[in-house]
Formats: C-alpha cells, structure tokens, sequence
C-alpha cells in the first residue's frame, strides 16, 4: 500500500504545528550553517588582501596593528621608522623593490596613502581602468571604489587615529583639518576585492611636502622628481612593502630588519595566529550550535510523540481496514523524517542568506569583500541533522504503532 495518503493527510491535519517545527529546526541550523560559511568567507577575504604584501617591515610595535593599519587599512597611529631604511633595503640585493607607505591623510572617508608608482601597479602586475598612473607630484589613483571621477581636484585633511568617517560621506570634521595642498586624480585602479579599492593613492613625496618634511630627495636631486632613489635622511615612515627576489631572501630579510630599530613580518603570520583565535570561537560556536540542534530535535520528538499518540486510533481504524503495522509505522516514519528534513533545508537557505547579509555589512564597514558559501561541514552537519532526526522518528512510530487494535480503538 502507498503510505503518501497517510503522510499528506498527517501533515494537513497537524499544518500549524508542522509549520512551527519547520521553522524552528530551520533556524537552529541556520545558526550553525551562517557560523561556519561566514568564517570561512572571513578567512578567504583577508588572505586575498594580504597577497600583495609579500613582507612588511616598520618600526617595533604591535605586529597585529601593522597588519590591519597596512593590509586592512584600520586607521590607527603608527610609531616612524628612518626614512634611511628604504634606501637601505632598495640597495639589498635581496629586494626586487620596496615601496614606501605613508598614513596620516583622509578625504571624504576615504584614506590618503602616500607610496611609488611600483606599488600602485603592483610592480607591473596591475594598470589602471580609468586615465593613468601618477607621473608627479598633485597627481593621484584611486582605488575602484572611489566615488571620486578622474579629473576632480581634492584637498586631503589630517586623519584622527581610531576615527573612521563613512567612505564617501563628506565629514564636516575633515574642514576643520584640511591642508592646503590640491591633489588632482588622473587615474583609478580594477578592483581588488580588498580595502585599498577605497585607498586614494598619491606619491610619497607628496605626502612629506604636505607635513613640511621635504620632498625625500637629497638637495637639488628632487626638483618635482618621484620615486626612488631616495635621501638616507628622508622622513620618516610607518611602514614599507618590500617585494624579496625570493623565498630564501624573503626569511634573511626579515630575521636582518628585526633589530636595530625595526619589525619585519610576513602578514601570513599574524593572519595565522588570528586564524587560530577566530577557529577557536567558532569551534566553540559551532559546538554551542550542536547542541541546541540537539535540544531542538528531542522537542520536536517529543511533540511528535505526543501528536501521534493522539492520532493514535486513527491508525488503530486503517489496521482495522486491513493495513498492516508496518505501514503504519513506514506512514509514520516518513511524516517525522519528512519535517525534520524540510526543517534542514530551510535552515540552510536561512544560514546562507544570514551570512551573505552579514557579509554586506562587513564589506560595507572594511571594504574587504567577503563571498560566503555553504561548504562541506555544513552539508555534513545538515545531512546528521537528517540522519538524527530519521532515527529519533523511529521512536515516534513505536509509539504511534503500539498496543493491539482494540486496546487503541477503546483509548
């Protein structure tokens, strides 16, 4: 016999309350499934901004705030190093180039960041989608978020450390800071998917001259001349981006530049032990998850006991008719297995969408463009959520099969 009837007359009969068990085993796995998609997309996004930067060095600090000061661009004072040290790493002959990054400017939001054309292109890597690279000073790229067309003049303002207007938002405060030197942006960068999508780049020498430190170069050498070489007393800088000519000159330059005054680091590093934190919390999420999907599904098991104990003499009539416990117990059966596993797959549309929603507010915040996907922990958990639920239903058909016809006739 076709137990289908007996599963689609179950669920019509008990429609509200099979609409509430759907929905609250869909939202305890969602919890589970936005969780594990959400740090995920996390950790892939801050790897791909880090790529460009192979090693950082700065002055002694914190190595976490160098990071997110330079890779994520989280505005935050930064301790100067001499500016004679790019000089000395141009000449290692383990550097195929290094670039200066010079904070402290910010424009509508959107952080000023002085630096070499070799950055800018990523040393050969990128060009520009709109107009052109920098060529001098009062020339400026701009990342592809930019709300800024080519050929606007601008007027960068000092940034206040831990405070970050709405990229894009005129800051009544920046007028208050404004300096006066006029920037006009002739070209903007594809996008990154990182941070530096909303950087306004500019040459460094522009960022010196604009604080009253010079323009970098030894005297009668500058002359309105960017990028390197530079002056052995140049200003200083928070932070250079050194590109090594391999891995082997990679580790050498970062135990050299640990002493003397400076920090190197690969961002690799500091990412890893953040990664270790950020997967112990969710470790902790994710178990925390289990076991309310476990306390979820022993509810709904015993709601399920209870409605089928009710239903009870309805089956004890179709046994009467002639059907056979089995059927009985199948019909059963596949009625709990049948909303536990609608309560599974709406929970991964809601986690999924949760996460995505949650990601636009991240990328919105920090610029770093996150993309979450369900994966397979939790398919795996979706599908053990199914297979729990599947068994604890074979405890509801014992119940809802037991005693003799009679004996559930007469209850």
């Amino acid at each position: 016999m076709n137990p289908f009837p007996i599963l689609l007359a179950d669920l019509r009969s008990m429609r509200f309350s099979a609409v509430f068990m759907i929905i609250l085993i869909g939202i305890a796995v969602a919890i589970g499934v936005a969780v594990g998609a959400q740090e995920r997309a996390l950790r892939q996004a801050s790897s791909r901004a880090a790529a460009d930067f192979p090693l950082l060095v700065g002055a002694p600090s914190s190595q976490t705030q160098l990071v997110l000061t330079t890779v994520y661009l989280q505005p935050e004072a930064l301790p100067l190093m001499e500016g004679g040290i790019l000089n000395a790493l141009l000449r290692d002959p383990g550097v195929a180039d290094a670039a200066p990054l010079a904070y402290g400017d910010v424009v509508m939001g959107y952080p000023v960041i002085g630096t070499t054309t070799g950055f800018v292109t990523r040393w050969g890597r990128v060009a520009p989608t709109e107009g052109r690279i920098f060529e001098k000073e009062g020339e400026a790229v701009v990342g592809a978020d930019v709300a800024l067309p080519i050929g606007q003049s601008i007027r960068p303002s000092h940034a206040i450390a831990g405070h970050q207007s709405m990229p894009g938002v005129q800051d009544e405060e920046e007028d208050n800071r404004r300096h006066a030197t006029r920037i006009v942006i002739v070209g903007r960068l594809p996008a990154t998917n990182s941070p530096w999508d909303r950087a306004i780049l500019i040459p460094v020498e522009s960022v010196w001259e604009t604080h009253g430190l010079g323009d970098g170069h030894a005297a009668g050498v500058g002359d309105g001349r960017i990028g390197p070489p530079f002056a052995d007393t140049a200003p200083g800088l928070p932070a250079i981006v050194v590109k090594p000519r391999s891995v082997a000159a990679a580790y050498q330059l970062r135990a050299q530049y640990r002493r003397n005054g400076t920090m190197a680091l690969f961002p690799a590093e500091v990412l890893t032990s953040l990664y270790q934190t950020v997967g112990d919390i969710r470790d902790l999420l994710m178990v925390a998850a289990a076991a309310n999907n476990i306390l979820v599904l022993l509810a709904i098991m015993l709601l399920l006991v209870t409605l089928a104990m009710l239903r009870r003499k309805r089956y004890a009539v179709l046994r009467a008719l002639g059907a056979t416990r089995t059927y009985i117990y199948l019909a059963v059966w596949l009625t709990s297995s049948t909303l536990v596993a609608a309560g599974c797959i709406l929970g991964v549309a809601l986690g999924w969408g949760g996460a995505v929603w949650l990601s636009a507010l991240i990328t919105a915040r920090t610029g770093l463009t996150l993309q979450p996907t369900p994966g397979l922990e939790e398919a795996l958990m979706c599908l053990s959520m199914i297979v729990i639920g599947g068994l604890m239903s074979l405890v509801v058909a014992v119940f809802a099969t037991r005693g003799s016809v009679v004996q559930c006739l007469r209850s």
